[in-house]
């Protein structure tokens, strides 16, 4: 039945672009330990841009290196991704810094902080993605197995990270060579955790789309992206020093993005093995039942 195949080079891919993620932060601090760069101001911004880009790019090419059998049409992910960022751009951003103002009041006290990360920044952020998958290509003929939902939902991921990162990159007027480091650190966490979180998404999507789900199981699982979510973005906030500073103009500020690195893919590659287990236990349930129906 094709709708419960597993598509074990899709959960391959999966762990070796978090690799891959790691990789090109061990690069960027390998340039900066040893070439000790320098980037004229003019080239700041379009650097830090071309920077904020890499890591959704490396996350498609490592996908489609890996799923040769019946990987999804390269414009659609694409058409995807760019929903998520327009998304991002027009409305999930807009709303959590501009009108919901969350960055002036957030971090209050611990509990506005966290109840803050959670229902204002999770749910945004994660009902945008999923809001990327469901009006567009959820009605198409290539969303036609389960697995699909998690690659579309990663793809939406993807987008909104990307304009997280780029707008993060102008805000600060571009990356400096001495932040080089700590501005890939801050680029790649942000693309590990939304991007693995739209996966997460995409399996609840799917799952609603090819079973019998209650009418709950849907907003549940938006739920539980949005509380993990929320709850990463508290803590990261937690287990640093200060804000990133990326400008040209001074010193990181104390900031340590290590330990939210670590996090980031402890979540990442938690989240992709709790997904796999969900998809593969769904999949030989209908399978299960096909054989079952045969007899």
């Amino acid at each position: 039945m094709n709708v419960a195949r597993n598509r074990q080079s899709v959960w391959r891919a999966g762990l070796i672009e978090i690799v891959g993620l790691l990789v090109y932060v061990a690069v960027a601090e390998l340039i900066v330990a040893v070439l000790n760069p320098t980037i004229g101001r003019e080239m700041l911004l379009p650097v830090g841009i071309v920077l904020a880009i890499v890591p959704a790019a490396l996350w498609m090419a490592f996908f489609y290196a890996q799923d040769r059998v019946e990987p999804e049409p390269r414009q659609y992910m694409l058409a995807v991704g760019v929903l998520g960022a327009l998304l991002a751009a027009a409305v999930g951003q807009p709303f959590i810094n501009d009108i919901a103002r969350a960055p002036q009041w957030i971090g209050h006290d611990p509990l506005t902080e966290i109840l803050g990360a959670i229902l204002i920044v999770g749910f945004t952020q994660e009902f945008l993605k999923y809001a990327a998958v469901r009006y567009s290509i959820y009605y198409s003929n290539e969303f036609d197995e389960r697995i699909d939902g998690v690659i579309y939902g990663t793809a939406a991921g993807l987008g909104y990270a990307t304009f997280i990162n780029i707008a993060m990159v102008a805000n600060s007027g571009g990356i400096a060579a001495e932040q080089l480091g700590a501005g890939i650190i801050r680029i790649v966490i942000v693309t590990l955790v939304q991007a693995t979180l739209g996966g997460f998404t995409g399996y609840f999507i799917a799952r609603t789309k090819f079973d019998d789900e209650p009418v709950w199981w849907m907003p549940a699982g938006l739920t539980l992206a949005a509380v993990i979510n929320g709850l990463f973005t508290w803590l990261a906030g937690e287990i640093t020093t200060s804000p990133l500073t990326i400008s040209a103009t001074g010193a990181s500020g104390g900031y340590n993005p290590w330990p939210a690195l670590a996090l980031a893919t402890v979540v990442a590659v938690a989240l992709l093995g709790v997904t796999f287990a969900l998809m593969r236990r769904a999949n030989q349930l209908t399978l299960t039942g096909a054989d079952a129906d045969q007899q």
